[in-house]
């Protein structure tokens, strides 16, 4: 079985579907069997596709991008092993959802996964700013990779030893 891991921001045009194909593409290049997925904890851009800044980062950097935004919904808390939360608002929002311990344990903010971040957890929204804060989130994002992959590598190697 698969591990399920689905990145959250505001409306899923931005950040989270950033940081899907970012780590998409790491899980395809390691053939590690993980779905991933975004949504967003609002429904302001429902059906749209991701931010052209963020298909044109995307891109620069050498990710593929397709996107249609959508809304995360309470019932999915089970459908994920990792629920990852772009910043601390998001972080507070699933977690009032989350119908118990065990959903809420399963959030994390994407920036937990970067050694070098520090206290700044929050991967900043680049909505009302210009190409360069695109670019900026695109950095943030990448930069918890790392970290993140080895946390999914070992939750999966202690799936398939249970």
């Amino acid at each position: 079985m698969s591990y399920r891991v689905t990145f959250v921001c505001t409306g899923n045009i931005c950040r989270s579907p950033m940081a899907e194909w970012v780590f998409r593409h790491h899980v395809e290049e390691e053939g590690l069997d993980v779905e991933v997925d975004s949504s967003g904890t609002g429904p302001w851009h429902v059906g749209e596709d991701a931010d052209p800044r963020t298909v044109r980062a995307l891109r620069r950097a050498g990710y593929r991008s397709a996107h249609v935004a959508r809304q995360f919904e309470p019932e999915w808390f089970d459908r994920y092993d990792l629920i990852l939360a772009l910043d601390e608002g998001h972080l507070r929002e699933l977690w009032a959802m989350a119908p118990d311990d065990a959903a809420r344990g399963r959030v994390r903010l994407l920036r937990e996964f970067d050694p070098d971040a520090g206290d700044d957890l929050d991967v900043p929204d680049p909505y009302y700013g210009g190409q360069d804060d695109f670019e900026r989130v695109l950095k943030l994002v990448e930069a918890a990779m790392p970290g993140l992959l080895d946390h999914v590598r070992a939750e999966m190697s202690l799936a398939r030893e249970a």
